[in-house]
């Protein structure tokens, strides 16, 4: 039996993380490839380090940050009536933590690729620095902004440890496809858990490879 519910939410999760860490993602990476601060190194490790740590081990860590018993999260439930653990808002919180280097990383090689005579040109050509951005430097870095996005979107449907620490498994609320195929074969239910795990390859496949063609095709048609 296909859970749906948990199906909708996880694509919801997914289309919800996408919106929030891409203006992120872009203004991060961009100020990344161009910088010369001298601690950008620390900063990139940073950006990295939610792929490196265990689920489990960034779960609990969020947990404490922004659980209940925690200051800020006292002080959201307090002056908001707000809870920023075990409901969706706690999804999306993990969520675009995790993903953040799947985001910020191709983006920012897809900008570092960009010579920078491109951006002097454009100025002496009187393009603002916005204009610069957005007739000039998105443009090229568009094949590596679409694999950041696609990257992005598939990892949040596929996403465990993190979400299941920070929401738990709340039927309609928090319980995402992944966490379902766990319970399904906690349940010893695997005809279930077989058939959920297959549409996700096939939708995690699909999104990966629509993502590479058109790459392939802009880079061919430059």
């Amino acid at each position: 039996m296909m859970d749906w519910e948990a199906l909708l939410l996880s694509v919801e999760l997914a289309a919800v993380t996408l919106l929030v860490l891409l203006p992120m993602g872009l203004a991060l990476a961009r100020w990344l490839a161009r910088t010369g601060l001298r601690g950008k190194a620390w900063i990139e490790a940073l950006v990295v380090l939610p792929l490196v740590l265990p689920p489990t081990v960034l779960g609990y860590y969020l947990l404490v940050t922004f659980g209940a018993g925690s200051p800020l999260g006292a002080w959201v439930l307090e002056t908001f009536n707000l809870r920023l653990t075990f409901n969706f808002l706690g999804l999306v919180i993990a969520s675009v933590v995790f993903n953040i280097p799947f985001m910020v990383q191709p983006i920012q090689r897809a900008f570092e690729a960009i010579p920078p005579n491109l951006g002097e040109a454009a100025a002496v050509s009187g393009l603002s620095s916005w204009q610069t951005f957005w007739r000039v430097e998105l443009p090229l870095a568009w094949p590596g902004v679409l694999s950041a996005m696609v990257l992005t979107f598939v990892h949040t449907l596929g996403e465990f440890g993190v979400v299941l620490m920070m929401g738990g498994s709340i039927p309609g609320e928090t319980k995402t496809i992944a966490i379902s195929i766990y319970d399904r074969v906690q349940a010893f239910d695997l005809e279930s858990a077989d058939r959920m795990a297959l549409l996700l390859l096939v939708l995690s496949l699909l999104a990966v490879a629509a993502s590479f063609f058109a790459t392939a095709r802009m880079v061919k048609t430059r």
